[in-house]
């Protein structure tokens, strides 16, 4: 009896690569489908983004008009000042905002404005009164600059004091701190003169594409300022 152990070839199974046109194909659809996802995310979050930007300017209206109470969203056309139609609101255009004292007097324009700063693009509003030719409030809307340093365009106090009663006229003038002598100074703040100057650069920006048309409504419609203490 043949007692010999019987050798048994295993035979290996070579598996083979994937051919390049089904890693395309699956490349593809993976991407495809994470668009897809992000594209639904953006259509879904941003009705809500842009009523969260809203009610924040609605809010922000308030408060660099001291005193008012309602306001009228106002647009440009041609080259004049009119009531932005409520049927049209939500539309990209410029717009500023007239506000009233519950008297129904003119307390102010609020004024939206914008100006690359050190780290990004930064957004303001500030409220102007055309009798004293006057800034009365000011508060930004939207910035990326440093922590600790740009940001202090909104943080510090002392800077945002200066746009309290800021005049506009001759026109408006940055300073070092301390130095501030004439009503139209803006003391900048120190390290961070690129973004507080930016922020003056903005105001200045601003009022030169808004202030003739303001002055013509407000001559035309003869209205009159509440008067400030």
């Amino acid at each position: 009896m043949n007692n010999q152990p019987v050798h048994t070839e295993i035979p290996i199974v070579s598996s083979a690569e994937p051919s390049s046109l089904r890693l395309i194909m699956t490349l593809g659809i993976a991407g495809f489908f994470s668009g897809l996802i992000l594209v639904s995310a953006y259509v879904f979050t941003l009705p809500l983004i842009e009523r969260n930007k809203e009610e924040a300017l609605q809010a922000a209206i308030y408060r660099v008009l001291p005193g008012c109470s309602r306001y009228d969203a106002m647009i440009l056309k041609n080259g004049e000042l009119v009531k932005q139609d409520k049927n049209a609101a939500g539309q990209s255009v410029s717009r500023i905002f007239l506000g009233y004292s519950d008297s129904g007097s003119v307390i102010g324009f609020a004024i939206p404005a914008s100006e690359p700063g050190f780290a990004d693009v930064i957004r303001l509003l500030y409220g102007f009164e055309g009798t004293g030719k006057v800034i009365v409030g000011f508060e930004v809307l939207d910035s990326k600059e440093t922590p600790g340093l740009g940001d202090r365009i909104f943080k510090d106090k002392h800077f945002v004091s200066n746009f309290t009663a800021l005049a506009v006229e001759p026109e408006l003038e940055a300073v070092k701190t301390g130095a501030k002598v004439k009503p139209n100074q803006v003391e900048t703040i120190t390290g961070a003169t690129i973004s507080s100057k930016a922020v003056i650069r903005a105001l200045q920006k601003s009022l030169k594409e808004w202030r003739s048309a303001i002055d013509a409504y407000v001559q035309k419609n003869q209205l009159t300022y509440n008067q400030r203490p």
